[in-house]
């Protein structure tokens, strides 16, 4: 059970994450969170920052989709405009719309990366299917109330594990 909470990097926000590694491992396909991990969850459009590095992935050929437990209207009004596919109402951590998301950008587990701010959803649905894991730390801002009062409380216990284990040798954390 452990190997599938633990991310096999733990990064501060999307952008401290290491591209030309990625690029090394041989991860072609990216798969995003949306909420507190690149946008705030009471936010309505992407900042500046996060638009430029959408492009800069797609100019060195990653293929991205986003996995959001979101429906499809907000899904449409973010993505669409970057021309970003995504699957909604997701129920992450099911393996199904991880799967989905491969399908549609046409990558495998082995080249694939998921990037979330949750253990309990992004990481743990990812680890599910063999993917590559990105924790990253939640953007500020709002969160759902069962997220705040039962995930991050757990998540707390498993990032204390996580930094311990580090030193040790587990994963990429940064």
């Amino acid at each position: 059970m452990r190997k599938l909470l633990f991310p096999n990097m733990y990064v501060e926000s999307v952008h401290h994450i290491d591209i030309d590694f990625l690029s090394v491992k041989g991860i072609r396909g990216l798969l995003f969170d949306l909420d507190n991990t690149v946008i705030p969850r009471d936010a309505d459009v992407f900042s500046p920052q996060i638009t430029s590095w959408f492009g800069e992935l797609q100019a060195r050929g990653f293929k991205m989709c986003v996995v959001s437990n979101n429906g499809p209207r907000r899904l449409q009004y973010l993505a669409g405009p970057l021309e970003l596919p995504y699957v909604c109402r997701a129920v992450k951590p099911r393996k199904r719309p991880f799967k989905r998301a491969m399908e549609i950008i046409g990558t495998s587990s082995g080249e694939t990366a998921v990037i979330g701010d949750q253990i309990f959803t992004d990481i743990l649905g990812g680890n599910r299917l063999g993917l590559y894991t990105i924790l990253v730390t939640p953007l500020p801002g709002k969160e759902y109330w069962a997220t705040e009062l039962i995930n991050r409380r757990l998540e707390r216990l498993v990032i204390r594990r996580l930094k311990r284990n580090a030193t040790a040798g587990f994963g990429e954390v940064e």
